[in-house]
């Protein structure tokens, strides 16, 4: 089903972003990649071939007037526009009163207003069968204090996504959400320090099991699809019962800093040439 059809995908020169490229061009796909740095977009869409296969188009998705005009420019390149993957994220780690309100607002635009106006943009340009896939996170699931701006972008992508799917549900067209846990990306490793002990709690992902997710969502149209699913139950039961969060967050604290410092310390073992080790 793949074969031929476009797809626009942003935050595409790394992580979730360049595996689901990948799997898209595998599977028959051409891309429109979109990121921010020029270099780093060029090289990514030249290692998928390049040419019709793959095309970077640097962009900041936080220049929502530009963002607007993109669709239409990938139907200009390509003649043609399936699938939409909002995939772009941002998130400035630690309690609100310790980031600026330019940050916080920063999270919001990148994070939930650009997925909204590039979806919105898309609209009249996608046909019957196409797709929207939004990736959110497990944090749009139950608000996670230290990162209380991030939780509240994904769950209003969470919300957005599921209803603007019923508005769309005549046009033939499906809106998907991918909920991930942790994932083992660059967005992720950058500030490794500064990531909460409770995240590493959960179960780690790869960029290829959830881009293998956003696949499943393009094809199937599957309305949402939470990795893993075990962690998308706790969450919505922290959700439910807040108090019994409170009662858990210690223990997952504790469980979570063992694994964050096994994580590191196999992080800086493979940076370092070093085998790895077993993990847990």
């Amino acid at each position: 089903m793949f074969q031929d059809r476009v797809a626009l995908v942003t935050g595409a020169s790394a992580g979730i972003g360049l595996a689901a490229c990948r799997q898209l061009v595998a599977a028959g796909a051409h891309v429109a990649m979109v990121a921010r740095t020029r270099a780093k977009l060029e090289a990514a869409a030249a290692a998928l071939g390049g040419g019709e296969k793959a095309v970077g188009l640097p962009l900041d998705v936080g220049d929502l007037p530009a963002l607007e005009r993109l669709p239409e420019q990938v139907v200009a390149r390509f003649g043609r526009l399936d699938f939409v993957v909002n995939n772009a994220g941002l998130h400035y780690r630690g309690p609100v009163a310790q980031r600026t309100p330019a940050e916080l607002a920063a999270m919001v635009n990148v994070n939930l207003a650009a997925p909204i106006v590039l979806t919105r943009a898309a609209l009249p340009l996608l046909p019957r069968g196409g797709a929207v896939v939004n990736v959110a996170s497990l944090a749009g699931f139950v608000p996670l204090r230290d990162a209380a701006v991030y939780s509240a972008t994904k769950a209003g992508l969470r919300a957005f996504g599921r209803a603007v799917g019923e508005e769309w549900r005549g046009r033939g067209i499906a809106v998907c959400t991918v909920s991930p846990g942790p994932v083992d990306t660059d967005f992720f490793l950058d500030e490794l320090d500064s990531v909460t002990p409770i995240t590493f709690s959960q179960p780690m992902s790869t960029p290829e099991r959830v881009a293998a997710a956003v696949m499943e969502c393009l094809r199937s149209g599957r309305r949402e699809i939470p990795i893993p699913g075990f962690s998308a139950k706790l969450a919505t039961l922290g959700y439910l019962s807040p108090a019994m969060l409170r009662v858990l967050r210690p223990w997952m604290e504790r469980v979570g800093a063992k694994k964050k410092a096994a994580f590191a310390a196999r992080k800086r073992g493979t940076a370092a040439g070093l085998p790895p080790t077993g993990g847990e």
